[in-house]
C-alpha cells in the first residue's frame, strides 16, 4: 500500500486534493529531478489493485463500466437521428472534451458519417485560452449550456466529467439529466471516490454533488447511469488536476469513444482492447497544438502566470491556422482581446519581436505535418534567437527528409519513434506523451521559478470556490493557525484591508470570489502576514523584497 492510500494520511482530504509523498521537496529539486518525480506521479495512474480502499485505472469494475458506456456510444453511431453523445466539463476537463470531440468528429467526417459529438466548456469558447473561472460555481449556466446543444435531440448519452467530483457546473448538468431520464443517459467521469463528492450545497439549488452521485449510483444497477471514478494517486502539485486527472481523462475517453469506432464501423467486438519574468511559448500543428493551447490556459489559475497571452504570459501557446484550424463552436475569438490571437502569424509579427535569448520556443510537430512549413517557421525564429527547440513524432520507418535540415536549427530535439499500432490510434499516442511532456515542461519552469512550496501550488488564485477552500486549507496546513483565523486572514488579502468589517464577512462566498479575480500573490499575502504578525501593507512589503514566493514564505516559516 502507498503512503497515500492509508485511511490515516490527510483524511480530511479527498484523493484529488491531497499532497502526493513523491513529491514532497519538489520545490528543491534540480531540473532532472523534478522529471523523475513527475514521471514516478504519472506512473501511479496504472498501479494494480491491491486490496486497499481505492478502486484503480485497470480493475475490472472500471473497465466493464468503460465497455457498458461504450456500447451505448455503438448505438448512437448505428443510429445517429436525433441522437448525440454530450462531453462536458470545467477548465482543463472542458478542454479535453473539446479535443477528443473534434478528434471523433474529424474521423466521422472522413468516413462521411454525420457528426454525433458535442462540448461544453464552462465560460465558453473563451476558456478554451484563458481561466474563466466563475463560471464553474454556476449550476445553472451548466443547465442552460446542456439544453442549448440538445435541443430538439431524443436521445443524449452526457458524459459530466469533474476530476474531483465537486464541480458546480457539472453537479447542475448531471441533476438535469437524472430528472428527464426519457431523454438523457448520464454518465460521471472523476477519480476520487463516490464518497468524496463535495457535499457542500450547491449554489441555488437544494442538492450537493454528492446528492447527485448518490442518485446515480442507484440508477447504476439498472445501466441507467454510470459512473467512472477510478483512484490515480494524488497529483504532484496537490490539486493541479491538469496533470494526471487530465491525462487519465483523455485516456478513459478515447478508450471509451475508441471501442465503439472499432465495434460501430470494423464489426469488432467491444472489448477490453521562469525567475526573469521570460517566456516559454509553444508553436504547434494539429491536435498537437491543441495540447499546448491548453497547457498554457492552466497556467494562470494554477500558479498565478498568465496563460497564453500575447507579449506577457509566462507560458504561451500558437496553432498553425489559427481558430479555423480549430473548428470551435464559435468560430474565431480573436477580437475579445490578445489573449485569444493564436495563430503562428500573430506570433510572428506581435511575440517574437519582443523575444530574446532568455526565451524559449518550442515547436510541436509529426512526419504528418507541413515539414517545409515548420522549417519556415524555425528559420523566422532563429534569425531572433537561439533557445529553439522541438517535440517531433514520427513513425518507425518513416524516413528523415527535410527533418535532419531542420534539426540544425534546434539547440535539441526530443524526437518519439513510434511502432504502428496493431490497434488503437497512434495520434493518440502522439497526443499523451506531448500532453506529458508538456505537462513537466510548464510544472518544472515554475517551481524553478518559486512558484511551489513543498507541493503545493502557493500563488493559486482564488476565482471560484473550489479554490477558495484550497487556499484555506493550504493556509491552515502551512500556518498552523485555526481555520477560523486563516479563513479571516485569506479575506483580509482578498479585500487588501487590515479589519473586516461585517459588510465583508456577511457577503457569500461567490462574492469573495468575485473580488479575487482581480487580486494576485493573495495566498503568499496570507501566509506572509499570518507567520509574521504583521499587517497587509507589510506583507506586501516584504514579497516585493523577495519576489520568489517560496522563498518569502520559507523565510517567515523559519
Amino acid at each position: 500500500m502507498h503512503e497515500w492510500e492509508s485511511p490515516h494520511y490527510e483524511p480530511s482530504l479527498p484523493v484529488s486534493e491531497k499532497s502526493n509523498p513523491l513529491t514532497r521537496d519538489i520545490d528543491r529539486a534540480s531540473p532532472s529531478r523534478i522529471v523523475r518525480m513527475l514521471q514516478s506521479c504519472d506512473a501511479e495512474m496504472f498501479l494494480k489493485e491491491t486490496g486497499s480502499t481505492y478502486q484503480m485505472l485497470l480493475c475490472d469494475k472500471v473497465v466493464k463500466t468503460m465497455m457498458e458506456v461504450a456500447e451505448l456510444v455503438e448505438l448512437i453511431l448505428k443510429e445517429p437521428l436525433d441522437s448525440l453523445v454530450v462531453l462536458s466539463g470545467c477548465g482543463t476537463s472542458g478542454r479535453l472534451a473539446f479535443l477528443v470531440v473534434s478528434g471523433f468528429n474529424k474521423a466521422l467526417r472522413e468516413m462521411n458519417h454525420s457528426e454525433v459529438y458535442e462540448y461544453i466548456i464552462a465560460g465558453g469558447d473563451r476558456a478554451l485560452f484563458s481561466s474563466q473561472e466563475a463560471p464553474e460555481d454556476d449550476p445553472h449556466l451548466g443547465m442552460r449550456c446542456l439544453k442549448k446543444v440538445c435541443e430538439g435531440k431524443k436521445r443524449v448519452l452526457f458524459i459530466g466529467i469533474s476530476c474531483g467530483l465537486s464541480a458546480p457546473f457539472v453537479a447542475g448538468q448531471l441533476d438535469f439529466c437524472l430528472r428527464h431520464p426519457e431523454v438523457f443517459t448520464p454518465v460521471l467521469l472523476g477519480f476520487n471516490p463516490a464518497h468524496q463528492a463535495r457535499n457542500e450545497s450547491v449554489p441555488g439549488c437544494t442538492f450537493t454533488f454528492l446528492n447527485v452521485v448518490q442518485r446515480m449510483q442507484v440508477l447504476a444497477n439498472g445501466r441507467r447511469a454510470f459512473l467512472i471514478n477510478p483512484s490515480v494517486g494524488p497529483e504532484a502539485i496537490s490539486g493541479s488536476s491538469r496533470m494526471k486527472g487530465g491525462s487519465a481523462t483523455k485516456m478513459l475517453l478515447e478508450v471509451i469513444l475508441g471501442a465503439a469506432h472499432a465495434a460501430a464501423f470494423s464489426h469488432a467486438a467491444t472489448t477490453h482492447h521562469l525567475l526573469c519574468k521570460k517566456h516559454v511559448c509553444y508553436l504547434g500543428w494539429g491536435s498537437l497544438a491543441v495540447l499546448g493551447l491548453i497547457d498554457a490556459s492552466e497556467c494562470e489559475p494554477t500558479f498565478g502566470a498568465g496563460g497564453c497571452v500575447v507579449a506577457h504570459g509566462d507560458i504561451q501557446a500558437f496553432i498553425s491556422g489559427g481558430h479555423r484550424a480549430l473548428n470551435n463552436n464559435e468560430g474565431s475569438i480573436a477580437l475579445m482581446g490578445p489573449q485569444f490571437c493564436i495563430s503562428h502569424e500573430e506570433f510572428l509579427l506581435h511575440v517574437l519581436p519582443t523575444l530574446d535569448d532568455q526565451d524559449t520556443v518550442i515547436l510541436i510537430y509529426t512526419h504528418t505535418d507541413n515539414v517545409t512549413e515548420v522549417m519556415n517557421v524555425a528559420y523566422r525564429v532563429r534569425e531572433k534567437m537561439s533557445n529553439l527547440y522541438a517535440i517531433y513524432h514520427r513513425a518507425d520507418g518513416d524516413g528523415a527528409g527535410l527533418h535532419d535540415e531542420i534539426n540544425r536549427l534546434y539547440m535539441s530535439t526530443l524526437t518519439f519513434s513510434w511502432p504502428l499500432p496493431t490497434s488503437g490510434s497512434l495520434q493518440h499516442m502522439w497526443e499523451l506523451s506531448t500532453k506529458l511532456v508538456l505537462n513537466a515542461v510548464s510544472t518544472g519552469a515554475h517551481i524553478l521559478k518559486g512558484k511551489v512550496y513543498q507541493n503545493h501550488m502557493i500563488d493559486v488564485q482564488v476565482t471560484n470556490s473550489k479554490l477558495y477552500r484550497r487556499a484555506t486549507h493550504l493556509i491552515q496546513k502551512l500556518s498552523g493557525h485555526p481555520e477560523a483565523q486563516c479563513e479571516e486572514a485569506l479575506l483580509k488579502a482578498i479585500y487588501q484591508v487590515d479589519h473586516l468589517t461585517e459588510d465583508i464577512t456577511s457577503c457569500h462566498m461567490t462574492t469573495h470570489t468575485a473580488t479575487g479575480i482581480e487580486r494576485t500573490k493573495v495566498v503568499p499575502l496570507t501566509l506572509v502576514s499570518l507567520l509574521a504578525g504583521c499587517s497587509f501593507d507589510d506583507a506586501r512589503s516584504h514579497l516585493d523584497q523577495e519576489p520568489i514566493i517560496r522563498k518569502a514564505v520559507e523565510a517567515c516559516l523559519q
